[in-house]
């Protein structure tokens, strides 16, 4: 799975001239939380609601709201979006992109081709993928297997499925401690439960 699967295509950006008045009116109004800041063309930062909620004046500040909307108004993204941003590819794998965000604590990578930003993906857009990994938006009933880490065990639950005319829709599988596993498994068809049978007398552990 690649990024280019669920990243977002439709980027809004920022010039480094717009002000940040600007930058949250647009954020607010597309429902967005982060936004490349391009110019001529090119990635040259990247500015997050968080980041502007750091340089708007505090609630506590002696200004008044004229000299508050008016500083705002003024001050220009190059003044919050410059700094060194992480980017990956949209043929970037999705687990890979889920690292970078990870590591360097952000929500969020500027998808870039050709050094043309022409996506984003995001912590959500991460979560989106993990549960299409998972099954959880496919059809089909939730069977979890344990059992030992060992060769044979895919077959198994491969064969039994086949013999009663049931299809595998997805597979995740979890690594336990002491060379154990749990097989998530969402099975399509109408004898799932006979499938579940066989895989216990085959000696596995089909938890309920």
């Amino acid at each position: 799975m690649y990024v280019r699967q669920f990243m977002t295509t439709q980027v809004f950006t920022v010039t480094p001239e717009e002000s940040i008045a600007d930058t949250m009116a647009l954020m607010r109004e597309k429902k967005i939380s982060r936004m490349p800041v391009v110019e001529k063309g090119k990635l040259v930062g990247f500015v997050t609601d968080g980041d502007l909620r750091e340089v708007s004046p505090s609630p506590a500040t002696t200004l008044s709201i004229f000299e508050l909307n008016y500083l705002i108004a003024k001050t220009p993204i190059r003044e919050v979006g410059f700094k060194k941003v992480v980017t990956c590819h949209p043929d970037t794998k999705i687990e890979d992109a889920a690292l970078l965000m990870k590591d360097h604590k952000i929500g969020g990578l500027p998808v870039v081709d050709n050094d043309k930003v022409v996506g984003i993906i995001t912590g959500s857009d991460i979560l989106d993928a993990f549960l299409d990994i998972m099954g959880f938006l496919s059809p089909g009933q939730r069977v979890m297997i344990e059992t030992k880490n060992e060769a044979g065990v895919m077959l198994d639950l491969a064969l039994s499925a086949k013999e009663y005319d049931v299809n595998i829709g997805s597979l995740a599988v979890y690594h336990l401690r002491d060379n154990k596993v749990q097989i998530l498994a969402r099975l399509q068809g109408e004898r799932v439960a006979e499938v579940e049978a066989s895989i216990e007398k085959k000696g596995y552990r089909v938890l309920k």
